[in-house]
């Protein structure tokens, strides 16, 4: 019999990169996510692992990028200033195909923001490539602490299947919330042996690895990238995750993920209670994201409604990936003052924009 514990979204994330096989955990405290490096810096080393707090998140990323090049599972978890500090590493970590994973709990931004309110605001930054250069990392984007635990799990074993960068994205809400969870490990396919990797002489049998940091200068421009987009296709065709629920019979589809999606799964039980055919479709993946899915189920139903805690960001990737008339509206961050309940978006609030999208 699995365990069963009380946690928060934060501690499900450093217990889910534990129970992956994570030993070193390189950070730096910010609001709201500072319980994960909290965690890690008392739990690693009883398992012989080793937490390092960074003068920065700058710092940090570099320390990942030092470590995933040693072939070990390594990562970080920072905050939206502090994911903005670590882009030029990232796309390091993409160029030179390091895996590692990177855990932003968003705060509402732009600038400093606020570490003590909820918010969505990085969904561009961290699904078009935050760094330069075109790269894309698998964007995880869960909606419970289960789903937190199990994915920091998935997000390790595709860090190290692709070696490519692998966020997780939450947000305060998840953060800070508690749920129980049960403590299991996932089984996943057998990964490759990492020869890549700068293990030292010893412990590669007396050869020496060389690992080339710069393939613009070795390998040429063109041959890196076209060897990045048949990855990035690769990816595409095999990773796509998403849920849905209640949209086989649906009128209009909600589109929501992370903690929206969370909320938007109560106003359509709702709805449905209202007499009103709602359904609603989450993305897993933020990248590669369900663009198919979404495309299929809209040429079924009369409306769409983006619900998200940002200006409107997803609605973006939604309105792209529906090729058809049906109207796609956004009910955003500014559903939040004419609630009563402040900080979030409340089922209420969604089923009152649907009733103004139905003309009632």
């Amino acid at each position: 019999m699995s365990d069963r514990i009380f946690v928060s979204g934060n501690n499900a994330v450093a217990r889910g990169a534990i129970q992956a096989g994570c030993k070193y955990f390189f950070g730096y405290p910010i609001t709201p996510q500072s319980e994960i490096p909290e965690y890690m810096s008392r739990e690693l080393p009883k398992i012989g692992g080793v937490f390092v707090q960074s003068e920065s998140e700058s710092g940090s990323i570099y320390m990942v990028y030092g470590g995933g090049l040693a072939g070990e599972r390594i990562m970080t978890s920072t905050s939206s200033p502090g994911f903005s500090l670590m882009a030029e590493g990232i796309s390091y970590l993409a160029e030179t195909e390091i895996p590692a994973v990177i855990v932003n709990v968003m705060r509402m931004g732009p600038g400093i923001g606020t570490g003590g309110q909820g918010g969505q605001t990085d969904y561009l930054q961290v699904t078009k490539g935050c760094g330069h250069g075109g790269y894309r990392a698998i964007v995880l984007a869960p909606a419970s602490c289960q789903e937190i635990f199990d994915l920091m799990q998935v997000a390790f074993f595709l860090a190290d299947k692709y070696r490519t960068p692998v966020l997780l994205v939450t947000d305060f809400i998840l953060g800070q919330m508690d749920e129980p969870i049960e403590l299991r490990t996932l089984e996943f396919e057998p990964l490759p042996k990492k020869d890549w990797a700068l293990t030292g002489k010893e412990k590669r049998g007396g050869n020496r690895a060389a690992h080339i940091a710069a393939f613009f200068t070795y390998g040429g421009v063109v041959n890196y990238h076209m060897k990045q987009i048949e990855k990035y296709k690769e990816i595409k065709k095999a990773e796509v995750r998403y849920e849905t629920y209640m949209a086989e019979d649906c009128d209009l589809l909600i589109v929501a993920y992370g903690s929206s999606a969370r909320i938007a799964r109560g106003a359509v039980d709702m709805g449905r209670n209202k007499g009103l055919k709602l359904g609603l479709l989450r993305p897993i993946t933020l990248w590669p994201f369900p663009a198919e899915q979404i495309s299929q189920l809209s040429s079924k139903v009369q409306k769409v409604l983006v619900v998200e805690d940002s200006q409107g960001q997803l609605i973006e990737d939604v309105e792209a990936s529906i090729k058809t008339s049906v109207p796609v509206h956004l009910l955003g961050m500014w559903a939040r003052h004419n609630t009563g309940g402040g900080g979030i978006i409340h089922p209420e609030r969604i089923i009152e924009e649907v009733e103004k999208i139905n003309g009632k």
